[in-house]
């Protein structure tokens, strides 16, 4: 099963600039979308449902905000939206979707680039989620979590550590979440592969040459709990797809073989 992570910044504004067409090229068998930014009666559905995928929505209910989005060309068993956290459900951020043995969960992570008050509820959203995360463990050992984390895990993780240890998204306390996070059952997938530096799936739009000088951060992540790590055939970061201020990145599963 291949799979791919990625914040569009509004799905609408990427199907302008080619998002379909680049479905057409079948670049995954799952496509997990962050920060769709519409309603699904916003969107023509069809033009994916004529390439095979089967849509799932999870949508803010303030319009053109957060929300999540799966395309899958595998008919998933189950979806579940939400967690039960009403500020994090009202705002769309959480999708479940299970096949087989595998439970697959995509996740828009909250900003606190806003100020103060979005930063304290990203601390309490983070905390939150760990625990159900850690509780669905007990239930289903295989799970993926594709998402936008909004946080830069290392220093390997940003382009200008130093420079951005005091910018929402590197804060200690944030990079202390992600410690703990992967010291508890979970794996980077992309790091399992590579260990390269100046990978990275976002750039500031601020400032039109960070991008074409690769001045990023990786805050896009495809984790797996620890018994899918044996079953991890590859992951990439796509820097040269451009529908979006991030960019997709791909795990490759072979879920074939998990055991339940």
């Amino acid at each position: 099963m291949k799979i791919i992570s990625y914040n569009v910044n509004g799905i609408r504004a990427a199907m302008k600039k080619g998002f379909v067409d680049w479905l057409k090229t079948h670049p995954a068998d799952v496509i997990c979308i962050q920060e769709n930014k519409a309603q699904q009666s916003d969107v023509d559905v069809q033009l994916f449902n004529e390439l095979g995928y089967h849509d799932h929505w999870f949508c803010a209910q303030k319009k053109g905000y957060s929300g999540v989005t799966v395309f899958t060309k595998i008919h998933p068993d189950k979806v579940q939206c939400g967690t039960g956290h009403q500020m994090s459900d009202d705002e769309g951020r959480v999708m479940q979707l299970d096949f087989g043995k595998v439970k697959l969960i995509n996740a828009y992570f909250p900003s606190g680039t806003s100020g103060d008050e979005r930063q304290t509820y990203k601390y309490q959203w983070l905390d939150e989620f760990f625990e159900y995360v850690q509780k669905l463990r007990k239930k289903n050992p295989n799970i993926i979590l594709c998402g936008d984390y909004n946080i830069a895990h290392k220093e390997i993780d940003i382009h200008n550590p130093k420079g951005n240890k005091n910018q929402s998204g590197f804060l200690p306390e944030e990079r202390a979440w992600m410690d703990k996070f992967y010291s508890n059952g979970w794996v980077d997938s992309f790091r399992t592969f590579h260990p390269e530096p100046h990978r990275y799936s976002w750039w500031s739009q601020r400032f039109p040459s960070v991008r074409a000088e690769n001045k990023g951060w990786r805050i896009d992540y495809i984790s797996v709990t620890e018994p899918l790590k044996p079953h991890l055939k590859d992951a990439e970061i796509f820097p040269d797809i451009k529908h979006s201020d991030h960019c997709p990145i791909l795990v490759e599963v072979d879920v074939e073989k998990v055991q339940g």
